[in-house]
């Protein structure tokens, strides 16, 4: 099996880390966790300035979601690489 170095954050949870006090706390243990273990970690599904904010004050490392970029077409993929 591949070694892991990087852990998600479903965005189930991170959705919900502004109003669902549970939530924070299973995202922010999470967080601790992987970094206890020397772990990086993502969070998914990103889309509110207010859940970025948290997050980064929480110490993750990487985000994805909406409010970074949205999806790309794949014809437009290859514009990008070049």
């Amino acid at each position: 099996s591949l070694p892991a170095d990087i852990l998600k954050i479903d965005m189930q949870f991170v959705h919900k880390i502004v109003e669902n006090p549970k939530s924070l706390a299973i995202v922010e243990t999470i967080i601790e966790l992987a970094r206890r273990l020397g772990m990086k970690t993502t969070a998914e599904g990103v889309e509110t300035e207010e859940q970025l904010r948290i997050l980064n004050e929480l110490g993750i490392n990487y985000v994805q979601g909406f409010l970074l970029a949205r999806p790309i077409p794949e014809e437009e993929i290859s514009l990008l690489l070049i």
